[in-house]
């Protein structure tokens, strides 16, 4: 068997080395028949021509291989991945080797003295990835044609032999050898360039014949080129050009064919598509129809039910969710209404047991009585009459007298059983689980309260006190904190006004001070001055919290502000808008029963119950009533537990039974030492006996009385300002305030002399300005104080010109922004003693909350997906995707189209609710928790959208690229424009941000289509991110042009400048902007913002909601304007 092996290899050697030997070795042509040493009839036997059909393919494959890893290859890097592969793909034609045969046969075994070498393929290939400016040319004179020399091999079509007798060096890449003899058409399979004199095989998928000489158009078709004039005997021969499309598009497989080999056509049958420069036949997917002969297969029905199946899948998930939360909080409504009913039956049962039990002891007491007057005694009857006068006179039964020690010994029981209370309530909170038990205990303690304070409203006014220091016994003990401010002065660093002049004066724990005052007195200016609110603004004097000179900021975990503004979130209801509140603010210690409390006891207080499963509302959707909405709004502090609490205007716009209900809510929170600051504007004379003290500003922000406020009444009396018969109080002091009231003329008394009048009853420093009016009061100007003349120069009210005044509102802009950096970096010492859950935990409660804003606002978000689905519609149907541009105009417009309308689209995330960033993050809720639960829900948003685009625009355009790769760009691209968005919506207000949002797509995209001629364009473009997508896009649809089109391919990329090693860098690009955009943003939004304060806003919310409703809509013509547009340039 070895022996056999042995014999047919050395047999298959001799015939190569005969094959070898007539081929190279003979020099002499022997006859007609016999053409450079090879035999036609040695030729025409199979097995020999097989033998150097394979002896010139390893020639020519050894002359392309090279090709690929030469230097050029080298500088064509930028458009050829794997070297290997893309010869593949052009030059290896070992599955059929017919092409090389039939040359053979037809060149009578001279073809390798026919093929270019590497010299000649460096010369032609040269034009393609030569620069601009190169001075290379495929028509550049050589030695074997130029002007001196030009023969019919020159031609196009046509080469020439160099003869078996000069030795061919095919890996010389510098000489081309001399080629001028016996010039013939080219062959099939192979294409002869004009100029050169040799012939180089057609690349795979296109199709070389023979020309034809057409007599009407003097042409050879299909290539299209002339015979050379005054050669009457030159034929058309071969192929001349392979070149991109436009100009060698006839070597081009044509499209609905395919060629298996370079000078076969085959069309393409009935079920398959064939594209142009098709190799083989592609069989059409299921649920498509693909004619013979068909360019493309219509996969439109996949467009469909992709878009279909992310429909129901969306539809699925946003009705599943609204569900699950909508039987969460039906199982937790009923968890609550189970344990209030528990709890009122067990209430009203305790009451019938009370009841029975003080009618059995009244029935006793009268039993006890009727037998105790047989046995009575003067004096006893007489203390009896004694005792019972005092219990008519005070409605209420007999209290045993005590001794002192007895009293003291039941303090001291009432300190123990207190602390055991206390354990005890804590070893019973740690063993509530489920939410009945928790809600039942939450019930059981109100229930208390409420009897608790039934039984206060009978009592006199020691008892109440006593009770209400055991109830803060059995309550958490917060910190208090009480405010002294002396001298103090705030005065508007831009126009040099003072806005408050020395007001001095304290607010208590415990205490409920009332702020009044007529318009322009400074109330609010002072609440913020004390609440540490100011921006803009110097302030003078001394503040002192808890005795100390501290900042305010130190305790803003216990601090609440409750603004004039609505400030709450119109798309959650009320519920939901307190416990946010709730778990945000509170210790992160308190247990969930504790939490459950805190929240019913605000919801109960304030009168929320009816409307606490109720959306607060929007401009667009009507929800609860303006009252209510106020309730809310100071619900969202009082559910923290403050310990000082300011208020402005919290009972403007609410009617007498609502102001009462939120008024006796804040007495119960002054009860548990809660400091209560808060502007009114002329209250009711049942809600002003309501307060404890009052400050009293007039115009200029002067104090005209602080005190208590059951005594001003006497202190302006004593002033001759006695208030009439049925006239408010309060009504009649601020119209006196006003000039609207003149006092009487007996009283001697101005209202201009009011502040005046307090400060020496005080005796508080004089400002300077204002001793002048001592002599008119009938004080000497010696007996007042001096005070801080600095304090008190001029109010700056000189004219300045026009250029002055410019620089002066923009230097205090820029000190106005300064502050709040300074604010914002400098961060105070925390001295609330409170620990408030950590950033990742109120991420969660972040997150839920988006959540529900999100499924609420679906139908806003379906408008969203919708205009996106029909973007890609028409771009996919109007754009040209010509392979010729690899389909560069459907990407550019896919650019435009998703960046612009995900721009508007993502602008909504921080737009639509400042104000209400801006009161959480002045209570301390984190702000990075706030800005990355908003990015991670619009995370699914950015994923949804490119699928509900590319599910129109992929399947009507049909590119070759694959699905997925558009997907990644655009879902980075994105990801990116959403960033950017971002940026604009927290830099700009809503109308400028759109109008970025609109501008800048388009402008960046023809920026990035512009021709990079000069250095300065280059490096524009390379900052633009629409030209990272765009390369992007193109690049992954590039990769999939290959062998024919591997010089349209440089060619194209060549011309644009783009790279295929740069698809990861052009993702990387996008991801890092989008990333990059969204730190810019959040910086700013934490640490650089400058808004107005919400205690100042004079624009409400609704207001704001409306003119960004106007600016979308705006918006929205611009970009129906813009489609027109494209539609117009398409047609």
């Amino acid at each position: 068997m070895m022996m056999m092996m042995m014999m047919r290899r050395l047999a298959c050697l001799l015939i190569f080395m005969q094959v070898i030997l007539l081929v190279q070795c003979q020099q002499v042509p022997v006859d007609d028949d016999d053409y450079n040493g090879v035999n036609m009839t040695q030729l025409n036997d199979p097995a020999v021509l097989n033998l150097v059909t394979e002896m010139v393919y390893r020639r020519l494959s050894g002359v392309t291989s090279q090709l690929i890893h030469s230097q050029i290859a080298d500088r064509a890097s930028f458009c050829v991945t794997d070297p290997d592969d893309d010869w593949n793909r052009s030059f290896n034609y070992s599955d059929n080797l017919s092409f090389l045969s039939n040359c053979i046969l037809t060149t009578r075994g001279d073809l390798p003295q026919r093929l270019c070498t590497a010299a000649e393929l460096k010369f032609y290939f040269t034009n393609f990835i030569a620069k601009a400016n190169s001075p290379a040319t495929f028509l550049k004179p050589n030695k074997n044609c130029n002007i001196t020399k030009w023969v019919a091999g020159c031609e196009p079509g046509w080469a020439c032999s160099a003869g078996l007798t000069r030795p061919v060096d095919f890996t010389d890449p510098h000489e081309i050898p001399a080629r001028t003899s016996d010039c013939q058409p080219c062959c099939e399979g192979f294409f002869c360039p004009q100029g050169l004199t040799c012939k180089i095989p057609c690349p795979l998928g296109s199709h070389c014949p023979l020309a034809t000489f057409n007599v009407s158009t003097s042409l050879c078709e299909p290539y299209l080129y002339q015979l050379p004039p005054g050669r009457p005997n030159h034929t058309c021969g071969g192929a001349h050009n392979w070149a991109d499309v436009s100009r060698g598009g006839s070597m081009f497989c044509s499209a609905g064919s395919y060629c298996p080999t370079n000078i076969e056509e085959i069309p393409c049958a009935s079920g398959h598509y064939c594209r142009m420069g098709s190799t083989t036949e592609t069989r059409c997917y299921r649920l498509t129809s693909c004619d013979s002969n068909s360019t493309r297969q219509n996969i439109t029905q996949y467009g469909l039910m992709l878009i279909v199946g992310i429909s129901v899948i969306l539809f699925i998930f946003y009705n599943c969710y609204e569900q699950v939360i909508t039987l969460r909080e039906r199982r937790y409504a009923r968890s609550r209404e189970v344990a209030v009913k528990s709890v009122k039956e067990n209430a009203q049962a305790q009451a019938r047991w009370l009841a029975a039990k003080d009618a059995i002891k009244k029935r006793a007491i009268e039993v006890s009585h009727s037998f105790s007057r047989r046995n009575i005694v003067l004096p006893s009857v007489q203390r009896g009459a004694t005792s019972g006068r005092m219990e008519i006179e005070s409605g209420h039964p007999p209290i045993p007298i005590q001794d002192n020690e007895e009293y003291s010994n039941s303090l001291e029981g009432a300190n123990a059983e207190t602390e055991y209370k206390d354990k005890k309530k804590k070893l019973k909170v740690k063993h509530i689980r489920t939410d009945t038990q928790i809600f039942r205990y939450a019930y059981s303690q109100l229930e208390k309260e409420k009897a608790q304070q039934q039984q206060n409203r009978d009592r006199s006014f020691s008892t109440v006190s006593s009770m209400s220091l055991a109830i803060n016994s059995e309550t958490r003990n917060r910190p208090t904190i009480e405010i002294a401010f002396r001298d103090l002065m705030v005065t508007l660093k831009q126009k040099k006004k003072h806005l408050l002049r020395s007001v001095t004066g304290e607010i208590r724990p415990g205490r409920i001070t009332a702020l009044m005052g007529p318009s322009g007195a400074g109330k609010t200016t002072l609440l913020s001055a004390l609440a540490g609110k100011t921006v803009g603004c110097s302030i003078a004097g001394l503040i002192l919290i808890n005795g100390k000179v501290e900042s305010i900021r130190s305790y803003k975990k216990i601090v609440g502000f409750v603004p004039q503004d609505d400030v709450v979130h119109g798309n959650l209801t009320v519920e939901e808008n307190i416990w946010f509140s709730a778990n945000c603010r509170l210790s992160a210690d308190l247990p969930k029963a504790d939490k459950v409390l805190v929240v019913e006891r605000v919801i109960e207080s304030l009168g929320l119950q009816p409307v606490r499963d109720s959306l607060v509302g929007t401009v667009e959707k009507r929800g609860i009533s303006g009252g209510q909405r106020k309730r809310v709004n100071v619900g969202l502090e009082l559910v923290m537990e403050p310990s000082l609490l300011f208020l402005d205007e919290p009972t403007s716009g609410l009617d007498s039974s609502s102001s009462q209900l939120l008024l006796r809510a804040l007495k119960r929170e002054a009860l548990e030492g809660v400091n209560i600051c808060m502007v009114v504007h002329q209250p009711s004379y049942s809600l002003f006996r309501m307060f404890n003290d009052l400050i009293l500003l007039a115009k200029g922000g002067l104090t005209v009385y602080h005190g208590a406020v059951k005594d001003v009444e006497d202190y302006f009396a004593q002033l001759g300002l006695v208030v009439p018969e049925r006239i408010n109080p309060p009504d009649y002091f601020i119209d006196v305030l006003e000039g609207m009231v003149k006092p009487s003329t007996s009283s001697g008394v101005i209202y201009e002399e009011l502040p005046l009048r307090w400060m020496l009853h005080k005796g508080y420093p004089v400002p300077p300005d204002m001793q002048n009016n001592l002599s008119a009061v009938g004080i000497p100007a010696m007996y007042a104080c001096p005070g801080n003349q600095e304090n008190y120069s001029g109010s700056g009210s000189e004219q300045l010109s026009f250029c002055r005044e410019l620089w002066q509102n923009f230097k205090y802009k820029v000190e106005a922004r300064c502050d709040v950096i300074r604010n914002n970096f400098f961060k105070s010492k925390d001295l609330s003693s409170r620990r408030t859950p950590r950033i990742l935990q109120q991420y969660k409660y972040f997150l839920a909350r988006m959540a529900k804003q999100r499924l609420r606002e679906a139908r806003i978000q379906s408008i969203d997906y919708l205009i996106l689905l029909l973007a890609g519609a028409c771009l996919g149907l109007i754009s040209k995707g010509g392979d010729e541009n690899f389909g560069a105009p459907g990407y550019t417009y896919t650019i435009i189209a998703t960046s612009l309308l995900c721009k508007i689209a993502a602008l909504r995330t921080f737009a639509l609710d400042k104000l209400q960033y801006r009161r959480e993050r002045a209570s301390g809720i984190s702000s990075l928790a706030h800005f990355v639960a908003k990015d991670t829900i619009d995370h699914f948003s950015t994923l949804i959208k490119p699928l509900v685009y590319l599910s129109m625009f992929y399947f009507f355009s049909n590119p070759r690229s694959l699905f997925i790769d558009n997907y990644i760009v655009l879902l980075c691209l994105v990801y990116c424009v959403t960033g950017v968005a971002y940026a604009l919506a927290i830099f700009l207000e809503p109308g400028p941000s759109q109008l970025c949002s609109v501008l800048l797509p388009v402008v960046l995209t023809l920026l990035s289509t512009r021709p990079k001629d000069s250095q300065f364009m280059k490096i524009l473009t390379s900052l633009c991110y629409p030209s990272w997508a765009l390369e992007a896009f193109i690049v992954s649809n590039a990769k999939r042009y290959y062998g024919v089109w591997l010089i349209q391919r440089c060619g194209a990329l060549l011309k644009t400048g783009y790279n295929l090693h740069e698809w990861n860098l052009c993702i990387s690009l996008l991801l890092a902007a989008g990333a990059a955009c969204r730190v810019l943003a959040f910086i700013v939004l934490r640490d650089f913002h400058l808004g107005r304060l919400v205690s100042d806003s004079t624009v409400t919310i609704r207001r704001k909601n409306w003119q960004l409703m106007v600016n979308i809509s705006a918006s929205a013509k611009t970009l129906v304007q813009f489609y027109k547009t494209i539609l117009r340039l398409s047609r």
